[in-house]
C-alpha cells in the first residue's frame, strides 16, 4: 500500500500522466500531466472527439500501455512498482473491461461466456456458475442465460459483456464506447444496466463515450482538450 494517503481514498488514481508517440523526428503529446481521482460508486465520464487520446487514458488507466510520464494507483498501489505478473494479476482480477465490440465466445452460452474469466482465475465451476447466473438475472437476462451471442440481440449481447467484466468483483471498470454500437433506446437501457451494476456492486467506473445523452448516469463527465483532462460537468 502506499503511504500517500489520499491515494488510498481512491480506487483509481492518475497522477501526473502523459502520453507521447514518436514516429521518425516527430512527436504526438495525447496526454499531458493528466490527473484523475475516481472513488468507490463513482462512475466517470470520458469524452473527446476520435484521436483526442480517450483510449490511450483508458489503456494507461487499466496498466495495459506504460505512461510517457507520471503513475497510475488502484487501490492505493502504485501499477508501475509492480512486476508484469503483478499487473497481469490486478488486470484479471481487480480491472473489468468492457469494449464497444462485446468479443463474445460464439460457441458458448451467455452463463459460460460470462463464467469463463472467472474459472480461468481458479474459481470452483460451481461457485463461478452461481455467480455468473446471478450477474446476467441483475442484468435481466435471467431468461437468456443458455442462449449462444447468435441468439441474442445486440443490447442483450453488451449486457452479457458487462456481467463477465463484472464476474471476478472487479474494483474498477474501464469502458471504452461500451454502447457505440448500439441504437439510441438499447444505449440508454445498457448503459443504465451497467451504472445501476457498478454503483450496487461498489465499484467505481471510468467510462469512454461519444453519447452525451448518458451524462444523467455519471457523476461527472470529463473531457480531453488538447490532451489536458477538464471537467465538463
Amino acid at each position: 500500500m502506499s503511504d500517500v494517503p489520499h491515494a488510498v481514498q481512491s480506487i483509481l488514481r492518475l497522477d501526473n500522466v502523459s502520453r507521447v508517440y514518436t514516429s521518425g523526428s516527430s512527436e504526438l503529446t495525447v496526454l499531458d500531466g493528466v490527473n484523475l481521482d475516481i472513488v468507490p460508486g463513482e462512475i466517470v465520464g470520458l469524452i473527446g472527439p476520435s484521436g483526442s487520446g480517450k483510449s490511450s487514458l483508458l489503456h494507461a488507466a487499466g496498466m495495459l500501455e506504460r505512461p510517457s510520464a507520471g503513475d497510475v494507483w488502484i487501490d492505493g498501489q502504485s501499477g508501475w512498482d509492480l512486476g508484469d505478473g503483478e499487473r497481469t494479476s490486478i488486470r484479471r482480477n481487480r480491472i473489468g473491461f468492457v469494449y464497444q465490440f462485446h468479443h463474445l465466445l460464439p460457441e458458448f452460452d451467455a452463463v459460460h461466456n460470462v463464467a469463463l474469466p472467472a474459472l480461468i482465475a481458479g474459481r470452483k465451476r460451481k461457485e463461478a456458475m452461481d455467480e455468473a447466473e446471478r450477474l446476467l438475472g441483475v442484468m435481466g437476462l435471467q431468461d437468456r442465460i443458455y442462449h449462444q451471442p447468435a441468439q441474442l440481440s445486440g443490447g442483450e449481447q453488451q449486457r452479457v459483456a458487462i456481467a463477465r467484466a463484472m464476474i471476478n468483483n472487479p474494483i474498477l471498470i474501464l469502458a471504452d464506447e461500451p454502447t457505440g454500437n448500439l441504437d439510441p433506446d438499447t444505449s440508454t437501457v445498457v448503459f443504465g444496466a451497467l451504472s445501476d451494476l457498478v454503483r450496487n456492486e461498489g465499484a467505481a467506473a471510468l467510462i469512454a463515450t461519444h453519447n452525451l445523452e448518458l451524462a444523467k448516469f455519471m457523476d461527472r463527465v470529463m473531457a480531453l482538450d488538447h490532451a489536458k483532462l477538464v471537467q465538463r460537468s
